[in-house]
């Protein structure tokens, strides 16, 4: 479907087309009708979808249509990073529209906060916003949301996996009962199904491809000892320069900094993203990966959900996730927009199990390739066994690598936008 089919407003279809969109998602197929209409929305879609646009575009087309005073649209998003990306893409639908947005989150300057007051006070268009900073507003007793005509919940999940529930229930108390709710999850659990029922009225559901990865993601995994983990990353990525984009996902902070060490001696332009950083410092990060300055990006999971970043050539799971959801998060940030990436995790004898549970939620057994010969042996995938014993057999004691062995080559060929490349252990 088109998205010329809709009856968008000039101005929206403007936007539409300077941006280069044309042929619509099936999350957008399925659920711009149910908002056209002005029904209530429960929609389980996973990241990368077009989930954004999805809800973005109807609630614009309205706003454009008939301007009012005051805020028209809440959206509440779990992180900082997803907030202001939703407002960049409200910022490109909107250019020729004249809507008006402002993100709210927290850790800016005192600049921000003003700001951010100003607009809850005199009304933006569209307020997207992080549920803490929102509350932080709404305790002060100045904001208006008396206009409101839409709240939209975005990762609905994530928000209550961060302890959100009782900070949503507070928010939602203070807008107009009279209202359309949406709410966009990528799983759908229980407590998700528990907070639809408090917030949304007689709701229509759309479900598209829950928890499975794109099918242009080439996945593959390795099985290693924690104390080869830094050998092999520099093994994959050296003489990668067919490797544009890289993100390594670690699971703790310990482990970035000295990997964005590492990396920068190897010559690669790497940056560290993780919670310690200030929010103006999080924006330059980004900024630079997003415009190729940096290669890699070596980051906890503050980045798994909320980067919209096309052409990110491969992820890299340093650390198998505990929650396999995440695992479908972190690869999803490559293969965007129809391209192909590549995932690869690296498999510790003691993350059998998780990693077991991954290949049970996405129902595929991942390829597990052989280490490079100049490495030492690697634990065998036997998860069942990782599970009850969780460590190395009696007596051996890993190498990071063999030292004087041959400079042999491991080719593992993926497609790229058609073209073959070798993704070499060397």
């Amino acid at each position: 479907m088109k998205f010329r089919e809709f009856d968008f407003v000039p101005e929206i279809m403007e936007g539409l087309e300077s941006m280069g969109f044309e042929e619509c998602t099936p999350v957008q197929e399925l659920a711009m009708p149910v908002i056209w209409n002005g029904r209530d929305l429960i929609a389980c879609a996973q990241t990368g979808t077009g989930k954004t646009a999805a809800y973005l575009l109807p609630v614009l087309n309205r706003i454009t249509a008939n301007p009012g005073q005051g805020i028209n649209t809440l959206i509440i998003a779990p992180t900082r990073e997803l907030v202001l990306q939703i407002d960049q893409q409200i910022e490109g639908f909107s250019y020729f529209s004249g809507a008006t947005s402002l993100a709210v989150y927290g850790g800016g300057e005192g600049a921000a906060f003003d700001q951010q007051k100003a607009a809850l006070v005199q009304g933006a268009d569209i307020i997207v916003a992080t549920p803490g900073r929102l509350l932080s507003h709404i305790n002060l007793k100045y904001s208006d949301f008396s206009t409101i005509k839409h709240l939209i919940l975005d990762e609905a999940d994530r928000m209550l996996d961060m302890g959100f529930f009782d900070d949503i229930m507070r928010i939602v108390r203070e807008l107009p009962v009279n209202r359309q709710t949406l709410m966009f999850s990528a799983t759908m659990p229980p407590k998700i199904r528990k907070l639809a029922e408090g917030i949304l009225r007689n709701p229509e559901s759309v479900n598209i491809a829950i928890s499975k990865p794109a099918e242009n993601i080439i996945q593959a995994a390795y099985m290693v000892y924690e104390n080869q983990k830094v050998a092999l990353v520099k093994s994959l990525l050296k003489g990668k320069t067919d490797y544009k984009s890289v993100i390594i996902f670690t699971s703790r902070k310990i482990n970035v900094n000295g990997l964005v060490r590492d990396l920068r001696r190897m010559g690669f332009k790497t940056d560290g993203m993780l919670s310690d950083l200030d929010q103006k410092e999080r924006e330059e990060v980004m900024l630079r990966f997003k415009n190729r300055e940096t290669q890699v990006l070596v980051a906890t999971d503050i980045v798994a959900r909320g980067i919209d970043i096309d052409g990110i050539d491969m992820v890299m799971n340093y650390d198998v996730p505990r929650d396999p959801e995440d695992y479908v998060h972190r690869i999803g940030r490559t293969a965007r927009a129809q391209s192909s990436g590549v995932a690869i995790t690296l498999i510790s004898d003691l993350d059998q199990h998780n990693f077991k549970r991954i290949e049970d939620l996405i129902e595929r057994d991942i390829i597990k390739i052989p280490l490079p010969p100049e490495f030492s042996e690697a634990p065998v995938y036997n998860p069942i066994v990782g599970r009850q014993f969780g460590r190395r057999p009696a007596g051996r004691t890993p190498n990071a690598a063999k030292t004087g062995s041959p400079n042999k080559k491991k080719i593992f060929r993926h497609r790229d936008r058609g073209t073959h490349h070798g993704h070499q252990a060397e």
